[in-house]
């Protein structure tokens, strides 16, 4: 059962918002829209930290792997030796490995995003409501 709540104003939307959240309705059961951002709901329903930046870190390190790997196994593959310097030397395929980080990191970020944020979900999209200047909070009891 869904119960929906229409405000005319902002102040009586976030008091109303700070109230079902006292009175031990969990912040997964609310559901709010709003015609402008309301930075205040987010304290209130104390919403976790995004997983975003797990995505670009992994995909960071994964891409540092790469670029050294990379480059490496070149190396080994196809040999030039020259003047007794050493075959796989870091210094050099550092710049390689930064380039892959980056470019690694940055897919991996935006492909996260992609994931948190459902963005593909077209039945979110399309949807039978109407847009109007009130502030919404719709909350799923249940029973």
């Amino acid at each position: 059962m869904t119960e929906r709540l229409i405000f005319d104003n902002e102040h009586d939307f976030l008091a109303k918002l700070k109230e079902l959240v006292r009175g031990g309705v969990h912040p997964k059961c609310i559901d709010i829209r709003a015609p402008h951002a309301v930075h205040e709901v987010e304290d209130i329903l104390a919403s976790r930290p995004s997983r975003v930046r797990v995505f670009a870190l992994i995909g960071g390190l994964l891409g540092a792997f790469t670029g050294y790997a990379f480059t490496a196994f070149t190396v080994i593959d196809w040999p030039l030796v020259s003047g007794g310097k050493p075959m796989v030397a870091i210094p050099p395929f550092t710049v390689i490995a930064f380039e892959l980080m980056v470019l690694f990191g940055a897919l991996s970020a935006f492909l996260g995003f992609a994931i948190e944020s459902r963005m593909p979900a077209i039945r979110t999209i399309v949807s039978d409501d109407t847009v109007t200047d009130d502030f919404e909070i719709y909350v799923q009891r249940k029973g």
